[in-house]
């Protein structure tokens, strides 16, 4: 049996379908098909029934699921390990939003990049929380703390938030004449339910509303109404199209976390890159931004 294989079962398992799983491992899906039709003929079982709505687990199937993740959390703790036993040079992966990411790291990293030069950084963009258990990233930057056991957690910076509009905009209207981009329905995010107890119960004051916080930068941008933005979205790539609406001032503000797993940070290199990371929100620079 390959022990690779275990990998792409276990990805169908959790996606039900092969071009969910293929997206998940980054391979088309003929390769995902192929894999699990190399581990049913090593193992002599039939793990999926191919049906029109997905790939349904076996009884047989089921039955191994929890012994394959057995197998891979082994897995993966054996590369935790091995990752700590290494060198400065590789690969450290670093997770964060996608806001954060291009905003405030990408234009901030050189001289992180100048100080490690032995290193490579991967620079993933990603809304949801990556494993670190499963090594999809050596570092992740989270907006709330984990309470998953075995992560080591640092407090790296505080977001603040603000109204913006363009300029022009509030030039050219009264305040009881804007109209405002908002986030979706129920979102629990703190700033965004700020401002839906800003707007009150006003269904007319909402121009539109978006899931994606650079969609409603872009909206404020184009000089269509007002939204409640992190200050670095607002004043990152030098933009200055931007005013910030001083009154009412937005309170929310939120904890930015370095996060690691425990086996990882101690690799030499990984402890490097988070080093420069703490340093890099500590500067004048990142700080003007965030606040």
């Amino acid at each position: 049996m390959n022990w690779d294989d275990l990998r792409f079962f276990l990805a169908l398992v959790d996606s039900g379908t092969l071009t969910g799983a293929a997206r998940r491992l980054q391979v088309e899906h003929t390769t995902v098909a192929r894999r699990i039709d190399a581990l049913e003929a090593a193992l002599g079982l039939r793990l999926f029934d191919r049906l029109v709505r997905g790939w349904q687990l076996t009884v047989e199937g089921q039955n191994l699921v929890q012994h394959a993740r057995e197998v891979e959390d082994r897995w993966f703790s054996f590369e935790r390990k091995a990752l700590s036993e290494g060198q400065m040079e590789g690969v450290v992966r670093i997770s964060a939003a996608p806001t954060l990411t291009s905003f405030v790291l990408a234009p901030n990293l050189k001289n992180l990049h100048a100080a490690l030069p032995g290193l490579e950084l991967e620079l993933f963009a990603e809304k949801h929380e990556v494993s670190l258990g499963r090594r999809e990233a050596d570092i992740a930057l989270r907006m709330s703390r984990p309470q998953t056991a075995g992560l080591v957690i640092k407090a790296v910076a505080t977001i603040q938030y603000g109204l913006y509009a363009k300029k022009s905009y509030l030039k050219g209207l009264d305040r009881s004449d804007w109209q405002f981009a908002a986030y979706e329905r129920n979102s629990g995010t703190p700033h965004h339910q700020w401002l839906e107890n800003l707007l009150g119960a006003d269904p007319s004051r909402v121009l539109l509303r978006s899931n994606d916080q650079l969609v409603l930068r872009q909206v404020v941008a184009a000089g269509m109404g007002v939204s409640v933005l992190p200050h670095y979205l607002a004043k990152g790539l030098g933009s200055n199209e931007l005013q910030r609406i001083q009154d009412p001032p937005c309170p929310v503000q939120r904890k930015l976390w370095l996060v690691m797993h425990d086996d990882v940070r101690r690799s030499v290199r990984v402890r490097a890159v988070a080093d420069q990371l703490i340093s890099l929100f500590a500067s004048q620079a990142v700080q003007d931004l965030l606040t």
